[in-house]
């Protein structure tokens, strides 16, 4: 057992459990509680929070919480390990795999927004990040205003595509948005010339350059365009499995484990920042 599954065992032997009668028959905790399985969606393409390793198996800061919330919930359900099925989803089809019951959680990159929670419903938040923007070195200036009257590729049906639409409209910035369907067709179009600069999560980018043919010709501007408050996503309107899943969130952020998850995908980056260490002191819980 390494060390981050020590600490989180210790974290989660505090963890309430649930009796049978707790858990309605309507809820998904009801058929992970019968079948001992649960079904997760991860994305391949979202390191360093959900990505697929050389082995092709899911990896990231947002799986690793998903495992920890997996072992809360067999610790409150008191049913024993669960059989964890991984599903492949895209930006494109992640909700529809939750709303048709495919998967039980998303585990990803995925911002809470209103219009999204008529879709699916949302864990306590586990990272905020920001819409920024990738240029090559060569394009002049570092700002949004400097592309004015170029291109700027972005993801369709994204909060990107949203912040940088209002960001352009703000600012009074004239470009052509072109839309892709993945961060690497985004790469491609930045290192082809088929646009200027590229939009998503600025973490995501920065995991994009390590993809990067030469990633000393790219350059993340230090503007952020927008706020992407992060959570796992849930059947919308389940609470009994949403209060499972918080209650096992709430559990990792008071343990040692949330700093062993943190410092092993972001460490490079420093400390949390002032909003993150708020953002888990509120994800912090009371029984």
């Amino acid at each position: 057992m390494s060390r981050l599954h020590h600490l989180l065992f210790a974290a989660l032997c505090l963890a309430p459990s649930l009796t049978l009668a707790q858990v309605p028959a309507d809820s998904r905790l009801k058929k992970v509680q019968d079948s001992h399985a649960i079904t997760l969606a991860y994305r391949t393409d979202a390191l360093p929070f959900s990505y697929e390793n050389a082995d092709k198996k899911p990896e990231g800061y947002t799986i690793d919480l998903c495992k920890a919330v997996v072992a809360g919930i067999e610790q409150q359900l008191g049913t024993g390990p669960l059989n964890v099925k991984w599903v492949p989803v895209t930006t494109q089809n992640r909700f529809t795999t939750l709303a048709s019951g495919q998967a039980d959680m998303e585990c990803g990159a995925s911002t809470v927004t209103l219009a999204r929670k008529k879709e699916v419903g949302f864990s306590s938040l586990i990272f905020l990040d920001g819409t920024g923007l990738l240029v090559m070195k060569a394009t002049p200036g570092y700002s949004l205003m400097a592309l004015n009257g170029k291109k700027i590729g972005v993801i369709t049906g994204t909060s990107n595509e949203r912040a940088l639409a209002d960001a352009l409209k703000g600012m009074s910035v004239s470009a052509t948005v072109v839309p892709v369907k993945t961060r690497e067709e985004g790469l491609q179009g930045l290192e082809s010339g088929a646009f200027d600069a590229f939009a998503s999560d600025r973490l995501l980018l920065l995991g994009l350059l390590a993809k990067a043919k030469d990633p000393t010709n790219m350059a993340l501007l230090s503007e952020a365009l927008s706020y992407e408050p992060y959570a796992i996503a849930l059947p919308r309107g389940d609470w009994a499995l949403q209060q499972a899943v918080d209650a096992a969130l709430a559990q990792v952020y008071s343990s040692p484990a949330l700093q062993e998850i943190y410092t092993r995908w972001f460490g490079g980056l420093g400390d949390p920042s002032p909003a993150m260490m708020v953002m888990f002191g509120l994800g912090r819980l009371p029984e």
